[in-house]
């Protein structure tokens, strides 16, 4: 038995199917867990959403922004992007049962593996939040995703304030920040001010801003986090972060973490599988 972490897919499903085949994954010995950004600016989101709800239990998946996207698109109160791929699932005859089962999907997710906690989400975590704070406030945004009016919150869900977190926000602008800091955020201040702006590495962060894993204190370090949605990151293997989107739907690769959950303790025990895929979209959209 094995547990397979999964970068961004961005609907490219036949990287997907590619990438299962290499790993011999059998949904009645292994997990997955993909870590959002499921659909959109690949080719495929309609084969990626069936493929993966086909698969039960033994695939768990985050929401990243372009799921969010497609949630808001769909219920008419976002209008499609220039470069969208959607159309297939907006107009496919089990639309409404796969947006269910999109919504449905997690906001984070935490894994022990080898005595060591994993915090699953899609972009980041905010330097002041533990793990399980981030957990209970994913949960947050899930209640209200999963409930039948979930269509006001996608109203307001857009928009780049709050930038800092207060423990005292309330209402739509507390779900709009926790939103924004798990799908979004790449870097920030040491205060926690996030900036939405720059897309680039490491390397050209704005001044007085950088990446959120490297804020001094940060009080989810004694933690491994595993996130996507960075595709110009480059690989990133540390022990208290492991990076996953390697830039597939911008003709890099698709990646999926193996962990040996037969491992009892020690440090995490992990092998890596990529397959190549074509290039969909210029390099460096969001």
């Amino acid at each position: 038995m094995a547990l397979y972490l999964i970068g961004d897919v961005q609907g490219c499903d036949a990287a997907l199917g590619r990438l299962l085949d290499e790993i011999s994954f059998s949904p009645s010995r292994d997990i997955l867990y993909l870590l959002g950004d499921l659909v959109n600016r690949g080719p495929d989101s309609l084969g990626v959403l069936r493929r993966l709800m086909a698969l039960g239990g033994a695939a768990h998946c985050l929401l990243g922004n372009h799921d969010m996207h497609l949630l808001a698109v769909a219920h008419g109160v976002r209008a499609p992007g220039r470069g969208d791929t959607l159309g297939a699932v907006l107009d496919a005859p089990d639309r409404g049962v796969l947006l269910d089962w999109l919504r449905q999907q997690s906001m984070a997710l935490q894994l022990q593996v080898a005595g060591q906690h994993l915090l699953l989400v899609h972009a980041g975590v905010l330097p002041q939040w533990t793990s399980a704070q981030t957990l209970a406030l994913a949960a947050e945004v899930e209640q209200v995703l999963r409930a039948p009016a979930y269509g006001d919150f996608l109203n307001v869900l857009y928009g780049d304030t709050p930038a800092r977190w207060d423990a005292a926000l309330m209402g739509m602008d507390r779900l709009r920040m926790i939103v924004n800091a798990l799908t979004r955020l790449r870097f920030c201040d040491a205060q926690g001010q996030m900036e939405f702006e720059s897309k680039e590495g490491p390397g050209q962060a704005p001044a007085g801003f950088m990446p959120w894993f490297d804020v001094p204190n940060r009080r989810t370090a004694q933690d491994t986090v595993v996130f996507g949605h960075w595709s110009t990151l480059g690989p990133l293997t540390r022990r208290d972060v492991l990076a996953m989107d390697t830039g597939c739907v911008w003709g890099g690769c698709l990646s999926a973490l193996r962990l040996d959950l037969q491992q009892a303790t020690g440090p995490l025990d992990w092998t890596l599988h990529q397959v190549h895929c074509k290039a969909a979209q210029k390099p460096g959209q969001d």
